[in-house]
């Protein structure tokens, strides 16, 4: 397999990567990443010096924005170089899969400025789909197209409401949101239309190493440590459905394997936590007070809850998740507590949005 990764160089889309070049000897990864703000090839650097040039060849990166139609279309023909190598770059081999990961992702921040969310999420999106529609049609061969969503897309559920399902209405309730909905209405549009060979996967909340610290979990984490006060929406009883990234990636792996084509499949953690009782288990961890937590407006627009059923991949290709939510918070912190100078350097951009929103008055 050789497969091109976009937004490889982010949280969830660098784990990825080293779960898939760690689980499968015989694949190659090129990560396709503009390097904004949230993208860190420190999150990768283990892995480019085990499968990069000077390793065992198999992972490339290229900087490259996913709208740059003429940069997509060289790539999948196989005529880009890798960045970052001057005159010994080496020539990126064609790929047979895309997993689409590169977004704009932070609710807060769509708030604060959607319009870079829809040029991102969606046009960036509809570049991808045409330039692989392009190549396929000029080079017929086995592909698939995997488009890696989010639950928001669902909106929001009450307390007693069932889980998410494939078949739930779309129904988003944030600029971002409403991105990724775009975004996946594009793919279903290309595979009824042009029969192009895609799956979507929408996911619950991720968390685990490597996520940038203006994420709820390593948001608090890095502010406890700080001793600065932990800022929590509204009565903080919002709900979220928590997946440790590596069962995420290992479900990607599974879809984009064994996934039927033209498909939705739901990835949850069966992890429902209130938002409270996540920084009070962090707190309780760190060894810090309660007296940190300072509650602030809530967010606009803000979902109440998300629970995922992902009985359909369970059943269909036989994966489930296998991190306990408590130990993976856990492990977690120990790894923040462990990489001080990969996320310490990024606080000031972390915390642009906290600050603007909700922080800024008090």
């Amino acid at each position: 397999m050789r497969a091109v990764v976009t937004g490889g160089a982010g949280f969830i889309g660098s784990n990825f990567v080293r779960w898939l070049l760690r689980r499968d000897a015989g694949v190659r990864v090129v990560n396709l990443d503009l390097l904004t703000y949230a993208g860190n090839l420190e999150s990768l650097e283990d892995v480019a010096e085990a499968h990069g040039p000077r390793g065992d060849g198999r992972y490339y990166f290229l900087r490259g924005d996913v709208r740059d139609l003429d940069a997509i279309t060289a790539l999948l023909g196989g005529t880009a170089r890798e960045t970052g190598h001057a005159a010994a770059a080496r020539a990126i081999p064609v790929p047979d899969c895309v997993v689409h990961m590169a977004a704009e992702s932070h609710v807060d921040r769509s708030i604060m400025g959607p319009a870079v969310f829809v040029d991102t999420n969606v046009r960036g999106t509809l570049t991808l789909l045409e330039a692989c529609r392009g190549e396929l049609t000029a080079h017929p061969r086995p592909f698939r197209f995997v488009q890696v969503g989010t639950n928001e897309v669902y909106g929001s559920l009450g307390p007693n409401d069932p889980a998410f399902t494939e078949a739930t209405s779309l129904a988003p309730n944030s600029p971002y949101a409403a991105s990724k909905a775009g975004a996946d209405l594009l793919v279903r549009s290309y595979v009824e239309t042009f029969a192009f060979p895609a799956i979507i996967t929408r996911c619950s909340n991720n968390y685990g190493p490597y996520q940038f610290p203006e994420k709820l979990i390593p948001l608090m984490i890095t502010r406890a440590l700080a001793d600065q006060r932990l800022p929590v929406y509204g009565d903080g009883l919002n709900i979220r459905d928590w997946l440790h990234v590596d069962d995420h990636a290992a479900a990607i792996w599974a879809v984009l394997t064994r996934g039927r084509l033209g498909e939705v499949y739901n990835i949850g953690g069966g992890a429902e936590v209130a938002n409270i009782d996540v920084v009070r288990t962090l707190l309780r961890v760190l060894g810090k007070p309660e007296s940190l937590i300072q509650y602030v407006t809530d967010r606009v627009g803000h979902d109440r809850r998300y629970a995922m059923n992902s009985e359909k991949l369970c059943r269909e290709l036989a994966w489930q998740p296998h991190h306990n939510f408590d130990a993976g918070l856990a492990e977690t912190v120990r790894w923040y507590l462990d990489h001080r100078r990969w996320w310490e350097r990024v606080l000031t951009e972390a915390y642009r949005a906290s600050n603007a929103l909700y922080l800024k008055d008090s």
